[in-house]
């Protein structure tokens, strides 16, 4: 398997930039939603979205059981697209919240996760994920937790990514290389 990390701020550009690089392979091609359309403004942007991928693109929607997802499609597609780990990791802290945010449930999903990213498949796979370690600490202990797990997560992805880009305002940066030797 063949991974590429894209991460940034909200609205950098990070998803067009997957997509676009992803679509330049052959082969079918799979988009993984983590997003829910829990409101008409919301519904609006998905179907936006799907029609600007194109048929070219089959969409999966998954919000929760993002390792089953990957599980279930990458047999049947070349290329794929995840988007995005911290809105997953997001509906995994608010489906997990009676109280207290269940950390250790969301610990094991975030694990059952990057053992899929280990397989050894014949995918090219594009992880999106927003970077959230650049601003202040939260005020609340929910932030906090979040900016925590997210920031772990995105550490973890991007240790067995092959390539990682940073984007800012619509600009990549290759931050990580695994073909270069240092």
């Amino acid at each position: 398997m063949k991974i590429t990390f894209v991460i940034g701020g909200a609205r950098s550009g990070k998803s067009s930039f997957a997509l676009n690089e992803a679509s330049k392979i052959e082969g079918p091609k799979v988009y993984i939603a983590t997003a829910e359309a829990l409101d008409e403004e919301m519904k609006a942007r998905i179907e936006k979205h799907k029609v600007e991928r194109g048929s070219e693109w089959d969409t999966y929607e998954e919000p929760l059981a993002l390792a089953d997802a990957l599980m279930k499609t990458k047999a049947k597609y070349k290329v794929a697209v995840v988007d995005c780990l911290t809105i997953w990791l997001s509906n995994l802290l608010v489906r997990s919240q009676i109280g207290t945010p269940d950390r250790q449930a969301v610990e094991e999903a975030v694990m059952d996760f990057i053992n899929v990213l280990k397989g050894d498949d014949d995918l090219d796979l594009f992880i999106v994920s927003n970077e959230v370690g650049m601003g202040i600490v939260p005020e609340n202990s929910l932030a906090r937790l979040f900016r925590d797990l997210a920031g772990d997560l995105n550490q973890k992805v991007a240790m067995i990514a092959d390539e990682v880009y940073l984007v800012t305002a619509g600009i990549p940066v290759k931050i990580k290389d695994s073909t270069l030797k240092i």
